[in-house]
């Protein structure tokens, strides 16, 4: 092999033997020798030197792979399955995505650096960037999960020391449609609220942990959620909650045959793609993760109580001419009638004097039992972590007993009072709900009878008058073809330890067809402003006509054909 350094060695070398100088001695050329044979070895020896700094560098490379291969967070994100609706519909899958590193040791300029990455990414911190890299760190995360167009962009730049790494992101295509249900995951795709958190309870996070969890071996997870019936709740939500000024506003579609949720909503809600707020305090998930005095939807209960515990009759009366006074405390009707009225006169002018009345009758205890029966005491079960549990006094005394038969003195969830509601008109099964798939007779498998078919008739008929008969409190939820059925509800909210006459939270639950029970629907309005040109903001003329405005557009969707024929209002029975 030619070595160019020792070529031009030997050069020198003979020009020095091959000058002017007349006289050649012996000793001179043995001098000239050794020196030349001097420089051959020094080069050889700087030769070895370069070579050996290069396999020095090699091994300081891999060295440094090994380092970056060890840290934890260098790691590329697991796989999750698809989430998709009842009908295939995609509402949350994994998408590749670049997220940006750098290696400190290979960066020299660590302000010019950070300046030209604040030119693509501005929000970047200056103080925590350069921490990171003026370290001897061999990795360190700068961003996770760029948009193409940024990963494009800081490429441009061509700052030596940064590189990518192809990880996985959660995509949700809805955006916040159905966010509360979905839930959320972290910067490492691992659940953490909601859905996401239930698969990983399921078995997902230790197929990640064993490395078996890969976009091809993992079956999507169906749930209940019909997409195009929870755009459409999502909708009409966000529109009552702008036409009647509320702060808040929920609303849950419930299959009563399966106690499948085909649609659930919470507003303020969250964009689980950009979640940053999904923490705040407005954000919470009000259906199953907060608690409330649900008002006057409780004396379908106390009602269902009275009929069927056989004391109290369709045709019997109670006087109501009368407020109840209980020490310093009184009760009395919102809009009285001040006369006796019959059992479903109480139901349809939401009489709280009747109402009352009849739980009376059935005693505290037995009051108690029956709350406790139909799953309003405890904790509900179903698939979503953020469960609230209700509230109940301390102990029952008749005061507690009294104001609880029409919603006042306990807190439970709205979605929970779905469900007991459902039990009242599906013909008396309390069936727990869910968030996945299920059919009817998986459904019947874990149901509890808690009132008999002949009760839960009686309040299918009680529900129907009460939007059938102008009236009724729930006259505005009627849907031409669909006969609904319903009650309202409108609490006074406790502010500063008392109730408040200026601050509502109202609810209105419907079941539909009232012949026939397939869907039950309830929404709830926090703080409702009475719409212009009104005077009130009572459930009657807020939140009825919500629901029936969702009734109206999502029972086409869901399969629900209407009927104009004979509704049956002949069989409506004017009390006078």
């Amino acid at each position: 092999m030619r070595i160019p350094g020792l070529s031009r060695l030997g050069r020198r070398g003979g020009a020095r033997e091959n000058g002017t100088s007349p006289i050649v001695m012996d000793g001179r050329h043995k001098a000239g020798g050794g020196r030349s044979q001097g420089r051959v070895i020094m080069a050889m020896a700087a030769l070895f030197a370069f070579y050996a700094a290069i396999g020095v560098r090699l091994v300081h490379l891999g060295m440094a792979e090994e380092v970056h291969a060890a840290l934890p967070q260098s790691r590329p994100t697991a796989s999750r399955p698809d989430i998709v609706d009842r009908n295939g519909e995609v509402l949350a899958t994994d998408i590749k995505t670049a997220s940006l590193y750098a290696e400190p040791r290979h960066i020299v300029y660590i302000d010019e650096v950070i300046e030209k990455l604040q030119t693509v990414l501005p929000d970047l911190n200056y103080e925590d960037t350069y921490r990171r890299l003026d370290s001897d760190a061999g990795f360190v995360w700068l961003r996770r999960q760029l948009s193409p167009r940024q990963q494009s962009k800081i490429l441009a730049l061509g700052i030596p020391g940064l590189g990518f790494r192809s990880e996985t992101r959660r995509f949700y295509p809805g955006g916040s449609t159905a966010s509360h249900i979905l839930g959320l995951v972290d910067i490492d795709n691992k659940g953490i609220a909601g859905m996401e958190k239930y698969v990983d309870s399921q078995g997902l996070a230790d197929l990640q942990a064993l490395g078996l969890a890969g976009p091809d071996t993992l079956e999507p997870v169906r749930l209940s959620i019909d997409l195009s019936a929870q755009y459409i709740l999502h909708d009409e939500l966000t529109q009552a909650m702008e036409r009647y000024r509320a702060i808040a506003a929920g609303g849950v579609i419930f299959d009563m045959r399966t106690g499948e949720v085909v649609a659930m909503a919470s507003l303020p809600d969250y964009d689980p793609n950009n979640p940053y707020n999904a923490l705040d305090k407005d954000r919470l998930n009000r259906m199953s993760a907060g608690v409330y005095e649900m008002g006057s939807t409780f004396k379908l209960f106390t009602t269902a109580m009275a009929l069927d515990s056989g004391l109290v009759d369709l045709n019997d009366s109670f006087d109501a001419r009368k407020p109840l006074r209980f020490g310093r405390f009184t009760i009395n009707d919102f809009h009285g009638k001040r006369r006796i009225l019959t059992v479903p006169e109480i139901f349809i002018y939401s009489s709280n004097i009747g109402t009352a009345k009849m739980a009376d009758l059935i005693g505290i205890e037995g009051h108690r039992d029956f709350i406790k029966r139909i799953g309003l005491l405890d904790r509900m079960e179903t698939e979503l972590p953020e469960v609230a549990v209700p509230t109940e006094p301390k102990e029952w005394k008749k005061l507690n007993s009294i104001t609880i038969s029409y919603g006042h003195g306990m807190a439970t969830t709205p979605l929970q009072t779905a469900m007991a509601a459902a039990a009242m008109l599906n013909g008396g099964k309390l069936i727990q709900p869910t968030f996945l798939a299920r059919s009817e007779a998986e459904a019947a498998a874990v149901a509890e009878q808690v009132i008999s078919p002949e009760t839960s008739a009686q309040m299918r008929y009680l529900f129907r008058l009460n939007v059938a008969d102008q009236r009724g409190s729930g006259n505005r939820a009627a849907v031409e073809g669909y006969r609904v059925g319903g009650k309202t509800g409108t609490a006074e909210k406790v502010v500063n330890g008392r109730y408040s006459n200026e601050k509502r939270f109202n609810a209105f639950v419907a079941g539909y067809p009232s012949d026939d029970p397939q869907y039950l629907v309830l929404v709830i309005l926090d703080e409702p402003k009475p719409e212009e040109g009104q005077y009130y903001a009572t459930a009657g003329m807020n939140t009825a006509p919500t629901v029936a405005n969702i009734i109206r557009r999502t029972a086409p969707v869901l399969g629900v054909e209407p009927d104009f024929g004979d509704q049956g209002e002949a069989l409506l029975v004017s009390y006078q």
